[in-house]
């Protein structure tokens, strides 16, 4: 607007200069009251209001033009926005469409109950009332309606044997589900734990802890627990993070178990990698 200010000044300066004069030179018309005084005074009134109905049009102008930029602008972001608006609203379709065909394909249960339980500070196995008969085999995991109980590893015709989560002898390979942040799920110190987890993760307490899609034991994403606490370790560069799990352990009498199996060869391979390292 400056600008425009600064143009018109230079465009019509003399113009103004006169319009001021005749101002004053009205002012002091006012001050005779003749009738051809009178005349004058109401034709230079008329000349103004043309004037003032001329500069009135061409401030408007100015102002229309700032206005309809702005709106332009706003337009432009509405666009923008629309466009974000319609990719997130395909990604949903897409992430439907996803979930709809996992639901066509789910894997059948076997539903199974415990008939005992052995029990000890490093070491808890259940049994259960399915076996090599019902289609379990070893590897199976083993999950009750509130998360993951723990992994088949041996089978009868009739009967199977699960380490929980309560096993010092079984490594899972987890994820945080709010961060992404991997780690592996142990059996320690009489509580489960997040072990040699790195001081940059962002892990916090009430994270929902799952098993992770790199798991090569379990082959399916499954609910493990929450995150309860950090434990900073005064050696070294790792904290240990406290999982409370979903299961009560000491309740669960009903199971399922997911006819599933890991990779042999997956597992076979991580396994002498491992070795080399020993």
């Amino acid at each position: 607007m400056s600008k425009f200010f600064y143009h018109f000044w230079q465009n019509f300066k003399e113009f103004l200069v006169l319009i001021f004069l005749i101002i004053v030179s009205l002012y002091l018309i006012t001050l005779d009251s003749s009738a051809k005084t009178q005349k004058l005074r109401a034709m230079v009134f008329s000349s103004l209001a043309i004037v003032n109905s001329v500069l009135s049009d061409i401030f408007d102008s100015e102002d229309l033009k700032e206005d309809n930029e702005r709106l332009r602008e706003t337009n432009a972001e509405l666009m923008l926005q629309l466009s974000k608006l319609r990719k997130d609203a395909l990604l949903i379709e897409q992430l439907k469409n996803s979930l709809a065909l996992k639901d066509t394909s789910k894997l059948q249960l076997l539903s199974s109950r415990v008939v005992s339980r052995f029990i000890n500070n490093l070491q808890e196995t259940v049994t259960i009332d399915l076996g090599k008969s019902d289609g379990v085999e070893i590897g199976m995991p083993v999950i009750s309606d509130k998360g993951l109980v723990g992994i088949v590893f041996s089978v009868s015709d009739d009967f199977a044997i699960v380490k929980t989560l309560r096993n010092n002898s079984l490594n899972l390979t987890v994820k945080a589900e709010r961060t992404g942040e991997h780690g592996v799920l142990k059996w320690k110190s009489n509580s489960l734990r997040i072990i040699n987890v790195p001081k940059t993760y962002q892990i916090k307490k009430g994270d929902r802890i799952v098993i992770s899609e790199l798991s090569s034991i379990i082959p399916v994403i499954v609910p493990v627990g929450v995150a309860h606490s950090m434990e900073n370790l005064e050696t070294g560069i790792f904290n240990e993070i406290v999982v409370i799990p979903y299961v009560d352990f000491n309740k669960v009498e009903y199971v399922f178990v997911i006819p599933v199996v890991a990779s042999k060869e997956i597992r076979n391979l991580e396994l002498n990698l491992l070795k080399k390292f020993k």
